[in-house]
């Protein structure tokens, strides 16, 4: 503060303040996109279990979180697969309800600037929570948040993969009930939509309910997504 005319004027943040809360937004960011990575990575255990006790080998559940690393996406394939359905309709299940990381690219684009190298690594890592980092961070900071939370999600998604996938090889999951694990999944990627979209919610349960008794296992999912798209489109 200094004064001039006799009147007391307040100088903005000097460079040593100014960059002090340049580090705590630094600090914050980061710790936003490290605890979203351990609260999200940690769910992985269950995939691992789940794709095991639907038939996976441990190789293949690992593989599928390295190179596909959607998780919606990877629970739909092994929820089809667990229940009997083929490998063409887990596959078309997966693929619509990864189709959204494509929109989120698109979001992306204007607001972290990036090389074309690093959009290879960052197509892997566009996720729900890679996103929604980036998109409530201050813009300069906004690809700081988006590779911790990325990147911090998917090494702690693999490593849970195999450590599900390694102990539900290892015990008899039907004994300890882990054979339930694909259906339990499904309810848990249901029930927060029940809350944010209620009426899309039920509206997919009910499409796929009637479908249950004359299509094949994983088509009534596939026709409940595919019959939502136009709702989504004109939302």
């Amino acid at each position: 503060m200094r004064r001039r005319g006799g009147c007391a004027l307040t100088s903005g943040p000097g460079p040593s303040e100014a960059a002090r809360t340049d580090q705590d937004l630094r600090r914050e960011v980061i710790r936003r996109g490290l605890g979203i990575a351990v609260a999200v990575g940690t769910y992985g255990l269950s995939f691992g279990a789940a794709a095991t006790t639907a038939g996976l080998s441990v190789a293949q559940a690992c593989a599928l979180s390295l190179l596909v690393f959607t998780g919606a996406s990877q629970f739909a394939l092994v929820g089809v697969l667990g229940a009997g359905g083929s490998a063409v309709a887990g596959v078309a299940t997966a693929l619509l309800l990864g189709s959204r990381n494509a929109m989120y690219a698109v979001a992306l684009s204007g607001l972290i600037p990036m090389s074309r190298k690093r959009r290879l690594l960052a197509a892997q890592v566009t996720i729900d929570e890679s996103t929604a980092v980036a998109t409530t961070s201050p813009v300069p900071l906004a690809g700081l948040g988006f590779w911790t939370a990325g990147l911090g999600v998917y090494v702690l998604w693999n490593l849970s993969t195999l450590l599900g996938a390694v102990g539900a090889a290892t015990v008899d999951t039907r004994a300890l009930g882990l054979d339930a694990a694909v259906g339990a999944a499904f309810l848990g990627l249901l029930w927060p939509r029940l809350k944010d979209a209620p009426r899309l919610a039920v509206g997919g349960a009910l499409v796929a309910a009637v479908a249950v008794p004359f299509a094949p296992a994983g088509v009534p999912v596939l026709l409940a997504g595919l019959a939502l798209v136009p709702v989504l489109v004109r939302r």
